[in-house]
């Protein structure tokens, strides 16, 4: 993520020339930062498991949600989405790197542990 996206978010934010589109500038600015925060779980993997997490997220609710109808339907590799697909299609690889039973220690677990007010 470090790597690949880091490349391409950053080379897009310093060559940006004129006005940005709102949207557009978040887009960047969040991946910018996401691929700023994987290169500290380079060192620290395990403190930064949520931000693997959320790229599991991200890109299952993507495949569910755009890729999947779109093969449905038949139109996938003549969409849009075709260039992003590849990228998406990975999602198996975190899934299949990401110590599940230390997450959920450390991340879910947390909640029963701890004593919410009511």
């Amino acid at each position: 993520m470090f790597a690949f996206l880091g490349k391409d978010a950053w080379t897009f934010i310093f060559t940006h020339k004129g006005p940005w589109d709102p949207a557009e500038a978040m887009n960047f600015s969040i991946w910018a930062s996401y691929s700023l925060l994987s290169f500290f779980g380079i060192f620290q993997p395990l403190s930064m498991l949520a931000i693997v997490m959320l790229e599991i997220l991200y890109k299952s609710i993507w495949l569910i949600i755009v890729a999947y109808p779109l093969w449905m339907a038949g139109h996938l590799m003549d969409s849009p989405a075709t260039e992003m697909i590849m990228v998406f299609a990975l999602v198996p690889l975190p899934i299949i790197a990401m110590p599940w039973k230390y997450f959920f220690r450390k991340y879910i677990l947390v909640f029963k542990r701890t004593n919410f007010p009511a």
